[in-house]
């Protein structure tokens, strides 16, 4: 996930949270997040997806929490919209005659699975309420 997909829906998530069920237009969150409403709105579309956000279409639609929260785990955000290893991989096929380039991808995969096991469960500590309490 070498893209910023978790901070933008972090940051969407907060947004939510703050609102306390009030609907947010996808133009405010951009405003916000100081992104083009487009990408927001694709966001919105994945986090509706995993049951996170729930929206209304139309002049006065917008979005809102789908649960509350204190349900919504940030390890669970994280591996919901997560795309490849956070680490990042080979761009090409090492040599496979090299002692080193014939296993460095499973190994590099074994560290990286490791890795985000433990990420996983350090973002499973703490929820969206949790998160969302440290903008005063």
């Amino acid at each position: 996930m070498n893209n910023s997909r978790f901070a933008i829906s972090l940051h969407i998530l907060v947004l939510l949270e703050k609102a306390k069920g009030e609907l947010l237009s996808s133009d405010y969150m951009a405003g916000s997040i100081n992104i083009n409403p487009v990408l927001v709105r694709k966001e919105l579309i994945s986090l509706r997806e995993i049951g996170f956000v729930q929206s209304k279409e139309g002049k006065n639609g917008g979005a809102t929490l789908a649960k509350p929260a204190n349900l919504i785990k940030l390890g669970e955000l994280y591996q919901s919209i997560k795309g490849a290893y956070l680490l990042g991989s080979h761009k090409n096929d090492p040599n496979p005659l090299c002692e080193v380039g014939k296993d460095i991808n499973k190994h590099l995969n074994d560290l990286y699975s490791e890795t985000e096991r433990r990420l996983v469960s350090e973002l499973n500590k703490q929820t969206l309420a949790d998160f969302s309490a440290r903008f005063k």
